[in-house]
């Protein structure tokens, strides 16, 4: 389970995690719980994110889970409100879920960009939104929104992937404009290539582990856990005074 610093102005805070169910977004879910904060997470996944849940309560650090398609407006805002309703108002929220599929360029339909945009961006602003009016009641809240290396070092085969984790780097800083008079801050972490099972399981080869070593100035690979204790520290008051910015968590990716 979670290890890492304690930060005590966490005690107690609702937290809103979405893609709780695997992956980094677990291992954030679990790490908030270790926070003792008021946990809630949103995820499609009913099966995986109910053993999160019973792995939590075995830990001594419960969280609550409501099933959701985050591509569907009407549904998340329905489901976030089910979060409220069970665990608070919301203090912070995490925008992690994602969905990175490869893709060529000429497969891509008018349809199929439209999801991939759906999945990977425009449920960031929609969740903001459902819980900006918390925030604002609070006069407090903190918004991350998770983005990629990926569009930073130009890969390929997924353009609209890609396209969308560089538009939440954009989002974010409108947001943050806009919020921070209601002292809200907002950023973007954007993970290099973290080793989740998704990961291992489809893209992790003898020669991309080999290109993983030479590239990265740190040579070990990146697990969930490394994220979400910088996803920990970002939403603590030891961050109260960043805002407005992207930080990369990769390693040293060159």
């Amino acid at each position: 389970m979670a290890q890492g610093a304690i930060y005590p102005d966490l005690e107690g805070k609702v937290v809103i995690i979405t893609g709780g169910g695997s992956g980094i977004g677990e291992s954030i879910v679990q790490h908030f719980a270790r926070q003792k904060a008021k946990v809630g997470f949103l995820d499609i996944n009913a099966e995986a994110s109910k053993k999160v849940v019973a792995d939590c309560a075995a830990a001594g650090t419960p969280v609550a889970f409501e099933q959701c398609d985050l591509t569907k407006v009407d549904d998340l805002r329905a489901a976030i409100g089910r979060l409220r309703a069970a665990v608070g108002p919301v203090d912070i929220l995490i925008n992690n879920a994602a969905h990175d599929e490869r893709h060529k360029a000429e497969d891509v339909t008018e349809a199929y960009w439209d999801g991939r945009i759906a999945v990977n961006l425009k449920h960031q602003f929609f969740c903001a939104q459902a819980v900006l009016e918390d925030m604002k009641a609070k006069k407090s809240g903190v918004i991350i929104n998770f983005g990629s290396t990926s569009w930073m070092i130009g890969q390929g085969g997924m353009a609209a992937y890609t396209a969308a984790k560089s538009a939440v780097l954009g989002l974010t800083r409108s947001l943050a404009r806009d919020f921070g008079p209601y002292n809200i801050r907002c950023n973007v972490i954007a993970p290099g290539w973290i080793m989740t099972q998704r990961q291992i399981d489809l893209w992790l080869t003898p020669d991309s582990e080999k290109e993983l070593m030479q590239r990265q100035c740190l040579k070990r690979k990146l697990v969930p856990a490394d994220i979400a204790k910088f996803t920990v520290f970002l939403a603590s008051e030891e961050a109260g005074a960043c805002t407005n910015q992207q930080y990369v968590v990769d390693g040293g990716w060159v």
